[in-house]
């Protein structure tokens, strides 16, 4: 690991500044929405539209990087986080539900340009380290496990009106993103073709390991956040516990979504990037299991933790298996188009979060995530039986030759 170049690890460094500010808006998106909405069915609406936002910037903040390089695109999104924490600070203040919600919509494309990190520290070394670079950046998520919530609690104190100083140190942790940006080396992304020049990538979007890749990332990421962003609005307003508990579980939840990362990719070398994908699917499953046994804040603590575990999982294989599928010249509109399905599910997922809740309950949330979870397994068996026929047609024609 150590072996690894000073980008990655300067790029770990940002990464864990950058994602403190996505953990600050999850832990109190929710509780800010249900505090400033009018209906509290729209409480994670707030979280909802920062996912949104993710998935309307990533194909342009994608395509810009194509065009200019990672670097000068990685700076502006850090500044234009820092704008929306400032913005989000005001309308706090003046408790005005719809301008923090374009605050989260601002912030959620800014989160689309940090989501590229990890192909960035990919970029920076060759093939056979690209999984190592990819769980290695990913541990910056630890710090910002930690440093997101506790910027909640203690930037609370600093203003009379609760949050308003937590948004400005999220603020100044973007601005020093931004500062961080500027001494990363660019990384090699220029495409051997004209950037306007049309490639296809009809033969990528049929391929199985495509699909496979694809829908670990995006299922990995929309039943994470279905039902990471409504357990702080369930705890706290439905069940009355305390905003610390709930943000214990927000943290320890932050945690175990990157601390995998420290033996993923070995597991990924050991055991198969497929496999490892089927093992999260089974972590998430035991985890709709713990959370529908109880409402105390064991159950959540517990089920949290493992719907971090098995996130990363899924994402880290769908991360490593993505660059597999495709050549140079399709690399960005290929990533463009995953990180599209990838934010555009979790931003759907999100928003129903909390219309779910309370439509439905917490149980009535379980059920709608298990059957993600078998549609998902199914999915998969279907892939991998396409995967290895096409692969024994492939072997048979070779042979024939």
């Amino acid at each position: 690991m150590f072996t690894l170049p000073r980008n990655v690890w300067l790029l770990t460094l940002i990464l864990a500044l950058a994602m403190s500010a996505g953990a600050m808006m999850v832990l109190i998106g929710g509780v800010l929405g249900a505090q400033l909405a009018s209906n509290a069915s729209l409480s994670t609406m707030p979280v909802a539209l920062m996912i949104v936002g993710t998935a309307v910037g990533v194909v342009p903040v994608t395509r810009t990087m194509g065009k200019v390089g990672r670097k000068p695109v990685f700076v502006g999104v850090a500044l234009l986080a820092c704008a929306s924490a400032l913005l989000a600070s005001l309308s706090v203040y003046w408790m005005n539900f719809p301008l923090f919600l374009g605050a989260s919509f601002i912030l959620g494309i800014a989160v689309s340009g940090f989501q590229q990190i990890r192909f960035a520290a990919m970029e920076s070394v060759d093939f056979e380290r690209a999984p190592k670079a990819a769980s290695t950046v990913l541990l910056g998520g630890l710090a910002a496990a930690v440093l997101g919530p506790e910027m909640v609690t203690l930037g609370s104190n600093f203003t009379s009106t609760p949050f308003v100083g937590s948004f400005l140190l999220m603020a100044m942790l973007c601005g020093m993103c931004a500062i961080l940006f500027s001494f990363m080396q660019e990384t090699h992304i220029r495409p051997t073709i004209p950037i306007n020049h049309k490639v296809d990538i009809s033969s990528v979007l049929s391929n199985p390991m495509f699909i496979i890749a694809v829908s670990a990332s995006v299922v990995g990421y929309a039943l994470m956040s279905f039902i990471m962003t409504a357990t702080p609005v369930h705890m706290h307003v439905n069940e009355y516990h305390s905003l610390e508990q709930a943000k214990w579980v927000i943290q320890s939840h932050i945690l175990a979504m990157y601390l995998p990362s420290l033996f993923s990719g070995w597991l990924i070398s050991k055991l198969g990037v497929f496999r490892v994908i089927a093992l999260g699917l089974v972590i998430f499953m035991i985890t709709i299991m713990v959370a529908s046994q109880g409402n105390h804040l064991a159950n959540y603590w517990v089920a949290l933790i493992l719907l971090g575990i098995g996130w990363n999982f899924l994402f880290l294989g769908g991360t490593v298996l993505l660059p597999q599928t495709h050549n140079e010249q399709q690399k960005f509109r290929v990533q463009s188009i995953n990180e599209f399905a990838v934010f555009s599910a979790q931003g759907v997922a999100a928003l129903g979060a909390g219309a779910m809740l309370f439509q439905f309950g917490w149980k009535g949330l379980m059920l709608i995530s298990v059957s993600i979870i078998v549609a998902h397994a199914v999915l998969l068996i279907w892939q991998t039986y396409r995967r290895k026929h096409v692969n024994h047609q492939h072997t048979k024609v070779e042979s024939n030759q």
